[in-house]
């Protein structure tokens, strides 16, 4: 199975999700968030570090719950901004 490039937007939408776990996280190290999400500290690095920019929906929710995030905040925070334009919404 060929895997699709990301687009430019999928990219930055990555590294924009990485960014807020990385905040909510604050002083907590990696491991620990991991361990209660049950992901690998390699996995939440990558995320992190959006080098992993497109983590499936549990590991999202996962790590939702470890770090007392709403589903519904990540979603807006990582939305299509509306000047984007419909491009990503093909994903």
């Amino acid at each position: 199975m060929v895997r699709t490039p990301l687009s430019p937007w999928e990219r930055e939408r990555g590294e924009r999700f990485g960014a807020l776990l990385r905040e909510a996280r604050g002083e907590r190290s990696m491991v620990e968030i991991a361990a209660v999400a049950g992901v690998s500290a390699e996995t939440l690095r990558k995320i992190e570090t959006g080098r992993a920019p497109t983590p499936s929906f549990f590991t999202i929710a996962a790590l939702a719950f470890a770090l007392d995030l709403s589903l519904d905040e990540l979603a807006a925070a990582c939305a299509l901004p509306e000047d984007a334009g419909g491009e990503a919404l093909s994903a």
